[in-house]
C-alpha cells in the first residue's frame, strides 16, 4: 500500500544543540536504512520549512504506524497520512 506522509519537525527550542543534532544524526541513519529497504520510497523537503513529503510502500497501515512511530524525530512532529491507490487514468501499470 501506498500512502503520502506529511511531516513537519518542531523541536522545543530549548533543546540544548548537541541532543537535536545526535537525534537527526539517529533519524538520518534510520530514514535511509527505509529507503535502503524500499519501504520509505520517496522523500523530498518542503522549502522554506522544517518538513517533508514522503511516499512510503508498506503492507497495511499497521506497519506504516510501527515504522513512522519508530522515527526518533517522531514525538516532535506534526504527521498527516493520506492513503494512496492508483488512478484509472495512470499509463504506469506497477505503481499501485
Amino acid at each position: 500500500m501506498l500512502f503520502h506522509v506529511e511531516m513537519t519537525v518542531k523541536l522545543p527550542p530549548d533543546m540544548p544543540a548537541e541532543q537535536a543534532a545526535e537525534i537527526k544524526s539517529k533519524e538520518k541513519a534510520y530514514s535511509q536504512e527505509l529507503q535502503r529497504q524500499g519501504k520509505w520510497r520517496h522523500l523530498w523537503r518542503v522549502a522554506g520549512s522544517y518538513a517533508n513529503v514522503s511516499i512510503f510502500d508498506v503492507n497495511d497501515n499497521a506497519e506504516l504506524q510501527d515504522l513512522i512511530s519508530g522515527l526518533p524525530l517522531f514525538p516532535y512532529m506534526d504527521i498527516q497520512v493520506k492513503p494512496l491507490c492508483q488512478h484509472p487514468s495512470s499509463v504506469r501499470e506497477n505503481d499501485a
